[in-house]
């Protein structure tokens, strides 16, 4: 169920139940009303005693002397200010006193005439407006009964009526407070839809936008809570993502670049292989010197293919995780120094200085000495590429905590400031200065192989340099 479904459930059960309860508040007023117009009310006994009670005192008082008229006329005259008919009944039920005098002397059914509390009186009233209360008249001195009273009062004397005020009140509240309830469901339902359906709605557009590749489209959001969390990261992932995509379309470049320059590359010493074989199957070479000559031309094209190759292997191994390094643990005297002979006869062969080491430390390292020669290689290759003749290549080894660090420099033309970020990436090949144009020469290999077949065998490689100063690389690789 969606989030926008779900709310809309919840506001409308919510909305369900405040109905009901505003329906039942309303039925309960209802009755309440009903109630009051019906008529139905509470009698209080206190307020039949507190009209009655001077009555009754003058009963107790004069009760010997209710022969005497004025004595009577004075009871009587104290029940009609009251407002009450009064009945004063003698223990065996004859009528003493009376409000009617023709009823004195008459005989009265006690059983029937007496009733000492209002809910009794009420229902022998039988609707009528008159309720007949009995109260014992007492004898002060002795404490013993002598009589009953029974009063004939209206109902509206005695009844107290409900108060409308405190449910009038509540119910009042009650509706206001469901009103109020209501309005805040409504608020908190248009709050959830602006400040959290909608965005969430946004971000689905801009992450069905990033699924057809447009990354440029940045997010804006400008409330300071929770989703602005989300949305900073959810644009840093669509930033993340248009760079990762400008790399996949820069690496799929070079490579083009990178197939095109070594097809390129391999092609023009195969050419020249080929010539100078059809030259000697066309009997051109005369002599053992000339034949020897074309050999060599021969072989160094053949080991500038092999190379280009190998570069290429070890590139695709990259891509893969699965660069070939198996170490041996040798000693590193004899092995480095089989390594640096070529280096130095190549380097003076192209009109440079060559400077080797003094001392080669013998120590028993953990080496693939293929790859470490191919290190050293394009390393050397590297520095031959950014010189000229007249220039020094020095090649320099020495024990440093526990390893065995190897430097190649030059004092060529160095590298410049803005490419040395890259020099270990990739397909990265330098941009061509104008004093030297070779800088763009090689397939951009070299340095990424170098710099994984070092981190293979444990160590590390880097590299400071001077534009118009030259250039040292210099790796590690630790001792047994």
């Amino acid at each position: 169920m969606s989030l926008n479904s779900w709310s809309k459930r919840w506001l409308l059960t919510t909305l369900g139940l405040l109905i009901i309860i505003v329906l039942s508040i309303l039925a309960l007023s209802m009755m309440l009303l009903q109630d009051r117009n019906s008529g139905v009310s509470n009698l209080s006994l206190n307020q039949v005693r507190l009209k009655v009670n001077p009555i009754l005192l003058a009963l107790e008082q004069n009760h010997q002397h209710l022969n005497e008229q004025n004595i009577r006329e004075v009871i009587r005259s104290t029940a009609r200010e009251t407002g009450v008919l009064l009945t004063y009944l003698n223990l065996d039920g004859k009528v003493i006193l009376s409000s009617a005098p023709t009823s004195e002397g008459t005989q009265a059914n006690l059983r029937k005439a007496l009733h000492y509390d209002l809910h009794h009186a009420t229902q022998a009233a039988d609707g009528n407006d008159l309720l007949d209360i009995a109260f014992p008249v007492m004898d002060g001195p002795t404490g013993s009964q002598i009589g009953n009273a029974i009063f004939s009062i209206p109902q509206a004397m005695v009844t107290v009526q409900q108060s409308m005020t405190f449910p009038v009140i509540l119910i009042s509240a009650l509706l206001l407070l469901s009103l109020i309830l209501s309005l805040f469901l409504f608020w908190m339902k248009r709050k959830l839809d602006k400040h959290l359906l909608s965005p969430i709605h946004q971000l689905k557009q801009h992450a069905e936008s990033m699924l057809k590749g447009n990354y440029e489209e940045k997010i804006q959001y400008n409330r300071n809570d929770e989703l602005l969390e989300v949305y900073a990261m959810f644009d840093l992932m669509r930033t993340e993502i248009k760079h990762m995509s400008e790399q996949r379309i820069q690496q799929e470049q070079a490579q083009k670049e990178l197939i095109t320059n070594i097809s390129h590359d391999i092609k023009t010493p195969i050419t020249t292989i080929k010539v100078y074989i059809e030259a000697i199957e066309e009997g051109l070479c005369n002599d053992q010197e000339t034949l020897m000559e074309y050999m060599g031309v021969m072989r160094t094209h053949t080991d500038k293919t092999a190379r280009l190759v190998e570069d290429l292997l070890v590139h695709a191994l990259q891509e893969l995780g699965q660069i070939s390094v198996e170490t041996r643990e040798l000693y590193s005297g004899p092995i480095l120094e089989t390594m640096l002979k070529p280096i130095e006869h190549v380097v003076l062969t192209k009109g440079l200085i060559y400077k080797g080491p003094n001392y080669i430390p013998n120590v028993l390292i953990a080496i693939d000495p293929t790859r470490i020669e191919q290190v050293i290689s394009n390393l050397a290759a590297n520095a031959l590429k950014h010189t000229a003749p007249g220039d020094t290549i020095r090649i320099d080894m020495e024990l440093e905590s526990e390893h065995l660090n190897v430097t190649i420099a030059d004092s060529g033309q160095g590298i410049r400031v803005q490419d040395m970020p890259f020099v270990f990436q990739r397909y990265f090949r330098g941009q061509a200065s104008h004093a030297e144009q070779r800088v763009q020469e090689g397939t951009g290999l070299g340095l990424s192989i170098c710099q994984s077949i070092i981190e293979a065998h444990g160590g590390h490689i880097s590299f400071t340099s001077k534009e118009g100063q030259g250039t040292t690389f210099r790796f590690y690789l630790p001792i047994c």
